[in-house]
């Protein structure tokens, strides 16, 4: 064999050896390293409903609009609510009038001597100016309930955020308690990597996490915690509740996927988080491989 044979033949060899290690190296690192391109960015949404009903008047903002917590949102027709002010002091007025005579007399009857009045006429006095300052306090319990509804006609933003998905116009009929446009807590973010787990044991809380968003920034962040139950689609509950046993399975048992929750220790200028976004988490562990806790 001549030199340049030979030459050839271990240079072709070497980069068949370079190709089975970098594939090997790439193997290992897809299959054990503490990855996954299941990622997903998730926030706090905060449903906004009016705690009184009646028609919207007011709608000051607009939809994805920044807003800081107490900022009016909208506002609903107080008339109705003004009126029931109204109502509820003319109806303390006449308790505080009633609770005056009322003692005015069982003070009258208390002067009096045993044999003018008797001890039932003064019994009946004092029962009667009790009641009377129990009606007088229902009488402030109902203005402040009045008041406080009124207060309520004007719904604010509960956190900083987004304002998301806007739907109600003013001339809409609010219900109480119904939903009428959702807030997203811009304090909330965090990310959610959903990890094979055959990687479980490469995870422990703390440890340092990079997240490649599909716009190729990147953010930082540790393990805040690890899911400790998911849905077991082969064995449902009946509704009779017992175990409903699927009586066949998949042939290929693939590895099940557990939530590991991360939080975002730093947001770099100009990246904009959306709640839903997928992106690559690639967890950094601090030391030698352990058991999640």
């Amino acid at each position: 064999m001549s030199r340049q044979s030979i030459i050839s033949f271990l240079a072709t060899l070497s980069v068949v050896a370079a190709a089975l290690w970098l594939g090997r190296s790439l193997w290992v690192n897809y299959m054990e390293s503490p990855w996954t391109r299941d990622g997903r960015v998730r926030a706090d949404v905060v449903t906004v409903a009016p705690d009184v009903a009646g028609l919207v008047l007011e709608v000051p903002v607009r939809d994805n609009q920044a807003v800081q917590k107490g900022d009016l949102l909208l506002r609903i027709d107080p008339a109705r609510y003004q009126l029931a002010v109204e109502e509820a002091k003319a109806q303390l007025a006449a308790r505080q009038a009633s609770l005056a005579m009322r003692e005015q007399n069982a003070e009258r009857r208390l002067a009096l001597d045993e044999q003018v009045v008797s001890r039932e006429d003064r019994d009946d006095a004092s029962n009667a100016a009790a009641a009377a300052r129990a009606e007088y306090r229902q009488a402030q319990v109902l203005l402040e309930k009045a008041e406080l509804d009124l207060a309520r006609t004007r719904v604010l933003a509960p956190v900083d955020g987004y304002v998301t998905n806007l739907s109600v116009r003013p001339g809409d009929y609010a219900e109480a308690g119904a939903a009428q446009l959702a807030v997203v807590d811009r304090h909330s973010y965090w990310v959610y990597g959903y990890f094979e787990e055959t990687k479980l044991p490469l995870l422990r809380v703390g440890d340092a996490v990079e997240m490649q968003l599909m716009s190729g920034q990147l953010l930082e962040g540790h393990i805040d915690s690890i899911a400790r139950a998911i849905y077991d689609r082969d064995n449902p509950q009946s509704r009779e509740l017992i175990a409903d046993v699927n009586p066949t399975f998949n042939w290929v048992r693939l590895a099940q996927r557990v939530p590991v929750r991360i939080s975002i220790d730093r947001v770099p200028d100009g990246v904009l988080l959306a709640a839903g976004i997928t992106c690559t988490v690639i967890v950094k562990p601090a030391g030698a491989p352990a058991q999640a806790q």
